[in-house]
């Protein structure tokens, strides 16, 4: 027969400091280490240092805009057309009232647009059988080795190619450019493009988006992909291309006014021709008669 005092200590009820200690309640260093994590463990899960954080900023600010060239044409659903100008892009063209959306619009226009820094986007219309280009020249001195932006009907569907002009000579060289959309119909060649233009680096350009533009438009070989001289049909002087209201007109001579004023002095002088050649017979039909007469 067992004690009272076995019955209580030893089977049913352990000693107090075993229940709270070993078997119920760990020791108080050890549930803080379970679970609460030190302060620092929390600090560095959840928040960065703030040298961190201010390193990523300044990458960012420095952040390279050049583009990455990629001149992969894909269809130009929307025809180029006037929206815009002076408002949102700069334009120029030949004749001024220019509107490329018209089917029936024998013109050449050209616009450009800063989208962010040095990136600017272009648009360009002309009727040609080979090329449309646009030129952008940190001063007004258009073909002194400047970029040049080609889009060439190649068997009905716009070709894109970058080169330098050159004396009036196009040397292809790959420029900084990409989001490339063209369209082809009859001899009507449109197209937009976005291109990086680093215009401080080129001769004494006074801001890095100060520039003339130029339009023209040259014969294209499809099968050996030779350029034709270019044939300007419209330069600006040299403007802020990312002022949209800045003035742009064409400083080239007005050939369509000289061509009317030959046609008609030539026209005139056929006229004088063919009355003197009248009055001649005349005057000698007159003297055959007056010979007959004296004859009979």
């Amino acid at each position: 027969m067992t004690t009272n005092s076995m019955t209580t200590n030893s089977m049913t009820t352990p000693p107090h400091s075993m229940m709270t200690n070993n078997m119920t309640t760990p020791p108080h260093s050890m549930m803080t280490n379970m679970t609460t994590p030190p302060h620092s463990m929390t600090t560095n899960k959840t928040t960065a240092p703030a040298t961190a954080t201010a390193t990523t900023t300044a990458v960012a600010t420095t952040t390279n805009t050049t583009l990455i060239t990629n001149t992969t044409v894909i269809v130009l659903e929307t025809p180029v057309n006037r929206t815009g100008c002076g408002i949102q892009q700069l334009c120029g063209s030949e004749p001024s009232d220019c509107d490329p959306s018209q089917s029936s619009s024998s013109c050449f226009f050209v616009s450009a647009k800063q989208t962010n820094g040095q990136n600017f986007e272009f648009s360009m219309s002309g009727e040609s059988s080979g090329y449309v280009a646009s030129t952008v020249s940190a001063d007004a001195t258009v073909g002194d080795n400047d970029r040049t932006y080609i889009c060439a009907n190649k068997n009905g569907k716009v070709k894109f190619f970058s080169a330098l002009l050159d004396n009036d000579k196009l040397t292809l060289t790959e420029l900084p450019v990409n989001s490339v959309k063209g369209r082809v119909s009859g001899n009507l060649i449109q197209c937009t493009f976005v291109a990086t233009l680093d215009l401080s680096t080129t001769r004494a350009a006074a801001s890095t988006s100060n520039a003339a533009l130029s339009f023209s438009t040259g014969t294209f070989d499809s099968d050996t992909e030779s350029f034709g001289d270019p044939n300007t049909r419209f330069q600006s002087g040299v403007v802020d291309l990312s002022d949209a209201n800045a003035t742009v007109s064409n400083v080239l001579p007005n050939t369509a006014t000289t061509t009317t004023t030959t046609t008609t002095t030539t026209t005139t002088a056929t006229a004088h021709a063919t009355t003197f050649q009248q009055s001649l017979m005349q005057v000698l039909l007159i003297s055959v008669g007056i010979f007959t007469m004296a004859t009979v």
